[in-house]
């Protein structure tokens, strides 16, 4: 495993690649091949985010007078660049993160979309004029940046993650420090290359990499005004109360345990598809992932024998070759969480049906391989129908009524997705109602959000915030009222118009 030849990679400072001024460095290595190093990255320390941050505050001046239609333009530039690049950056984010090559374009694909959705607001940053009470004057609002954003990635969607933060923060006017995840790098450096080719001048957008304690700096630094964070709720939590003593804007989108609800008159074949793609889509590691299933009694005995069959034949492999339909998992870390899980599941009597183990022969003696995991007589007080794992692990739950299944759905400490399989509208539009939760689809699974609608949770999944569609634009603005008076003469509101 020797670092001899790989390459070695900087951080993004005031517009210049930039080692660590420490020397020193993290590998970064292929999950399905550990003796694969892709390269090394600078482990930063506070002084490179300091940099980071002071350049960030200095571009701020410039950056937030050019007009939003300018700004726009460039980022237009950059989603151009990413379509051109789409390939390549896929096949780096498979490399780097495990995820199969189908996953990895639909990624950056995602990233292309949020940078053409967004870069359109540039000329729809749309305020409000409003009557006044009073004669001979104007009322209005206008948005405002908010100045140093630091946006904090993980290594789940390395490119479709940062594009929902920094893009509306750029076309906002502010300027942004970044920290991609220590496992993603990579795919993280790929997009601020191409911000930098499409011309986003020196200083706007930053890239520090590193681990815990650059990112305490950037939630806890006085000339940072602003914190988006994607991430665990135990972390998530960490950067609210870091942030909390400076006033700081915190957005938080943390983590999930999502529910699939299939009831008596559900297409069963649609509901296995969407249960499997739910379930093991990225290895499960989404945070949208549909961990759960709540299936009907009726129909219950039925679906699990084809729910496990049809989990037993998922192919799992090296996301890089075409046949493979599940990847390793993220890190050896990740996949520890995954095998003391399973563990917990058979100590508190789940009904392990199959899978359960980590792949170690052949192919898979050099990577983080876990088989496709399903348990079936899952109780919803159980730690495994409660507690988010992360990985290819779905539990199986049985109901007796819709409002069974959406009490179940909804007794978890989070609130990010859920779904239902019926054919009935009313108790769709029962469900959609009562489901506490940000996302809701109906007759799909728990993932597949779209740009140009919010995302978010609700409970310990996130902080309020939405990110993409326009309401990622509330998490990078402000807004300013003003009042123009040209009556000529003093008028008081609330008082001269009795």
């Amino acid at each position: 495993m020797s670092t001899t030849t790989s390459p070695t990679f900087h951080n993004y400072i005031d517009g210049h690649w930039k080692p660590s001024v420490s020397g020193g460095t993290f590998e970064n290595r292929n999950p399905a091949n550990r003796d694969d190093l892709i390269g090394l990255f600078p482990d930063s320390t506070t002084s490179e985010a300091e940099l980071a941050i002071e350049a960030a505050r200095r571009a701020s001046a410039a950056w937030r007078l050019m007009p939003a239609p300018k700004r726009a333009e460039l980022l237009f530039r950059a989603a151009h660049l990413l379509l051109e690049r789409k390939e390549s950056f896929a096949r780096d984010m498979t490399r780097e993160m495990g995820k199969v090559l189908d996953e990895t374009r639909g990624d950056v694909q995602e990233a292309i979309d949020m940078t053409y959705y967004i870069a359109g607001e540039g000329r729809r940053l749309y305020g409000q004029t409003v009557p006044s009470e009073l004669p001979d004057k104007y009322a209005m609002s206008v948005r405002q940046p908010l100045g140093v954003c630091a946006i904090i990635t993980p290594w789940n969607f390395p490119m479709a993650i940062p594009s929902w933060k920094i893009i509306p923060a750029l076309v906002c006017g502010n300027t942004v420090v970044f920290k991609p995840s220590e496992l993603t790098p990579l795919s993280g450096l790929n997009f601020v290359r191409v911000l930098e080719e499409a011309g986003i001048p020196p200083g706007v957008v930053n890239m520090v990499t590193g681990g815990p304690a650059v990112g305490e700096l950037l939630t806890t630094h006085q000339d940072v005004s602003a914190v988006s964070f994607t991430g665990s709720t135990a972390v998530g939590r960490l950067v609210n109360q870091n942030a909390a003593p400076y006033f700081k804007k915190v957005h938080l989108e943390m983590g999930g345990k999502n529910c699939i609800m299939v009831l008596d008159d559900a297409n069963l074949e649609l509901a296995l598809e969407g249960c499997l793609w739910g379930g093991f889509g990225t290895t499960g590691q989404r945070c949208t992932a549909a961990s759960r299933v709540i299936v009907h009694q009726k129909v219950h005995d039925q679906f699990v024998e084809r729910f496990v069959t049809r989990a037993r034949a998922l192919r799992v492999g090296d996301g890089a070759k075409p046949e493979t339909q599940v990847g390793p998992l993220a890190s050896e870390k990740q996949l520890d969480k995954v095998m003391a899980y399973v563990k917990i599941g058979l100590e508190e009597g789940a009904t392990l049906a199959c899978g359960g183990q980590r792949l170690t022969e052949g192919a898979f003696a050099k990577g983080n391989f876990h088989e496709p995991t399903v348990f079936t007589k899952v109780t919803p007080a159980m730690r495994i129908a409660r507690e988010e794992i992360f990985g290819p692990v779905v539990s199986v739950l049985k109901c007796s009524s819709l409002d069974e299944a959406i009490a179940i759905g909804n007794d978890v400490p989070y609130g990010l997705s859920a779904s239902l399989y019926t054919q009935d509208v009313n108790r769709a539009f029962r469900a959609m109602r009562e489901m506490s939760t940000g996302l809701f689809y109906v007759n799909a699974p728990t993932i597949g959000a779209e740009v140009h609608l919010p995302f978010g949770g609700t409970k310990a999944t996130g902080n309020g915030h939405r990110e993409a569609g326009t309401a990622a634009l509330e998490v990078f603005s402000e807004w300013k009222s003003i009042y123009v008076d040209f009556s000529g003469k003093l008028q008081r509101a609330q008082i001269d118009n009795q």
